[in-house]
C-alpha cells in the first residue's frame, strides 16, 4: 500500500460532472472521457484551501514562483532547460491551440495531423475555417509508426502551414522517440511548417519510461515550435483552467501572446497558478505512485483480454491512461459496437471513429480509476462482446 489511496471509490454524482452526471441511467459505467476518477494530489487541495481562506478573489497574474515551478520541474523531470522568457500562461491547451491557429494561419490553409488523433484537434481546425489534413499512422503488430513518405507529401504542399503533434500520442498511447521527433522537426523546417506540440499527457508515462519534449532535441525544433503543457491530466484538475505554453522563438512567442490576449485566455483565475505551483513543486511522489497504479490497471486489462476476449488486441503503449483496443476481429464499426455495448451492459467506451485514421476498428478505454471499476468494466465488456457476436 502506497502513500496515496487510488482504490477508494469517490462518488462524483451531482457535482455537475460531465463524466458521471450525463449518464443515461445509474447503471452506466463511464470509461470514455479523459478524466480520472482519482483524487488530485493532497498538495493541490491544500493550495486551494490556503487561497480560499483569503477572502478576496481579485485579478491575478503568474508570479515568479509560477515560472520557476515550470523551470525546475522540466529540469529535474525531463532534463530540459526552459527559460522564463519562453513561458506564457494560458487557460488551457485547446484554447492555446485554437488561438495559435487563428494567429499563425489563414482560412483554408492546411493543418496536418497524424491520425488517429485526439478528436478536438479537428474542432480547433475546422471551427477556425482551416483544413485538416490527415497523415494516417501505420498499424502493425499492435503498434503504430509514421508513414514518412505520406507525411512528407502532406507537409510539402504549399498550402500546409502547421502540424499539430501529440506527444505522447492520444489515443494510441505512444511515446515518440527522440529520433522520430528530430526527423519531424527536420521535415517541418524544410517545408516551412510550424509545429504545435500538445504534451498534456507527458507525465503519464509508464513507470521507468519518460517522454522527449519536442523543443528539447535541437535548435531547429526550438525555432519552429509552440508547446502546450498543463498539470491538468496528470493531477486531475482540468476544471481549474491552468496551463502553460513553451515558445523559445521570440517572434512566435510575441505572436502567440498577442492572440491569447485578444482571445481573453491569457489571464489566470485566482486559483490557477497556485495549484500549478503546488503540483509541480510538491506532487512528484504522487505522480510516481499514480503511474504505478495506472500501469497495474493496464496490465490487468491486458491479462483479462488475452485470456477471456482474445478477439480484442490491446495496443502496445507506454503512456496515458487511455487504452486503445483493436476490435477489428469483431467489428469495423466502432460506433455500432460502443452503442451496443453501452445499451446492453452500461459500459460507456469512446468510439474510435471520432479520432479518424483507422479508428473505426478501435475503441478507447479509460483506466484511471479504482481497480474495482476496471474489473467491473472488463466483465461488462466480456458480456457485451458475447452478446454482440451472437447478434451477428
Amino acid at each position: 500500500m502506497g502513500k496515496y489511496d487510488f482504490n477508494k471509490i469517490i462518488d462524483r454524482s451531482n457535482t455537475s460532472c460531465w463524466k458521471w452526471d450525463l449518464r443515461n441511467n445509474e447503471n452506466e459505467l463511464p470509461m470514455w472521457i479523459a478524466d480520472m476518477d482519482l483524487p488530485t494530489a493532497p498538495c493541490v487541495v491544500e493550495a486551494l484551501k490556503r487561497r480560499v481562506n483569503h477572502p478576496i478573489y481579485g485579478y491575478t497574474y503568474p508570479s515568479d514562483k509560477w515560472y520557476q515551478a515550470w523551470i525546475n520541474f522540466y529540469k529535474e523531470r525531463h532534463n530540459f532547460n526552459i527559460e522564463k522568457d519562453w513561458l506564457i500562461f494560458s487557460t488551457g491547451v485547446i484554447p492555446t491551440i485554437s488561438s495559435t491557429i487563428r494567429k499563425l494561419t489563414t482560412p483554408n490553409e492546411g493543418i496536418v495531423v497524424l491520425t488517429p488523433i485526439y478528436n478536438t484537434f479537428f474542432n480547433s481546425i475546422i471551427n477556425n475555417g482551416r483544413r485538416p489534413i490527415e497523415s494516417k499512422l501505420i498499424y502493425k503488430d499492435g503498434t503504430y509508426s509514421i508513414d514518412w513518405k505520406d507525411l512528407e507529401d502532406k507537409l510539402s504542399d504549399n498550402q500546409t502551414m502547421m502540424l499539430i503533434f501529440c506527444n505522447p500520442h492520444n489515443p494510441i498511447g505512444k511515446i515518440w522517440s527522440k529520433e522520430e521527433i528530430v526527423r519531424i522537426g527536420e521535415l517541418c523546417k524544410k517545408y516551412n511548417v510550424l509545429v504545435i506540440s500538445d504534451e498534456i499527457h507527458c507525465e503519464l508515462t509508464a513507470p521507468n519510461k519518460s517522454y522527449t519534449p519536442f523543443a528539447s532535441v535541437n535548435s531547429i525544433n526550438k525555432e519552429i515550435s509552440i508547446t502546450a503543457v498543463a498539470p491538468s491530466k496528470a493531477f486531475n484538475m482540468a476544471g481549474l483552467n491552468s496551463s502553460a505554453i513553451i515558445v523559445p522563438n521570440p517572434y512566435l512567442k510575441a505572436k502567440v501572446e498577442r492572440q491569447l490576449n485578444t482571445d481573453e485566455c491569457a489571464e489566470p483565475n485566482v486559483f490557477a497558478c497556485d495549484v500549478a505551483i503546488a503540483a509541480l513543486n510538491e506532487g512528484r511522489d504522487y505522480l510516481d505512485e499514480l503511474r504505478i497504479h495506472i500501469q497495474n490497471n493496464r496490465e490487468l486489462v491486458e491479462k483479462f483480454i488475452k485470456e477471456k476476449i482474445p478477439e480484442i488486441e490491446v495496443t502496445k503503449q507506454d503512456s496515458t491512461y487511455l487504452l486503445w483496443l483493436n476490435i477489428s476481429k469483431i467489428s469495423n464499426d466502432s460506433d455500432d459496437f460502443t452503442s451496443f455495448i453501452r445499451k446492453e451492459t452500461g459500459l460507456w467506451l469512446a468510439s474510435g471513429s471520432i479520432y479518424r485514421g483507422d479508428g473505426k476498428s478501435f475503441v478507447r478505454m479509460n483506466v484511471a480509476c479504482p481497480t474495482s471499476l476496471v474489473e467491473d468494466g472488463l466483465n461488462r465488456l466480456l458480456k457485451g462482446v458475447t452478446l454482440y457476436k451472437n447478434k451477428q
